[in-house]
């Protein structure tokens, strides 16, 4: 399994960023897929998941700001990021939901205030 997430980088408060990540060794299009992200000291935690059949649901701290999409066709998972905050900051990393034991290298996320 192969999880190549990109797009991330250094943003001021406010702004955006939208990540990509493409996905290979799955089967892509009946798996959920969902976007993690861990902060320095922290644990890595879910923050948004698109199930293969149903609506996307998101963490209480990002909702309203953050939409995830996909696109099967690409076996590509995207998260668009908006009203970033500080507390954004963090490595983000997608994943199947459950996730799996291969995490890929994520891409880093700062958020300046």
């Amino acid at each position: 399994v192969q999880l190549q997430a990109s797009g991330g980088g250094l943003v001021q408060s406010g702004g955006s960023l939208r990540l990509s990540c493409v996905v290979s060794g799955i089967i892509f299009s009946i798996t959920d897929m969902g976007w993690y992200r861990q902060a320095p000291g922290n644990q890595r935690k879910l923050v948004a998941v698109f199930p293969s059949g149903s609506s996307a649901h998101y963490a209480d701290s990002v909702k309203g700001r953050f939409t995830i999409s996909r696109d099967n066709a690409k076996n590509t998972v995207y998260l668009q990021m908006n009203s970033l905050k500080p507390e954004d900051t963090a490595v983000y990393y997608c994943n199947a939901v459950p996730s799996l034991r291969s995490w890929g290298q994520g891409t880093q996320v700062t958020v300046s205030s």
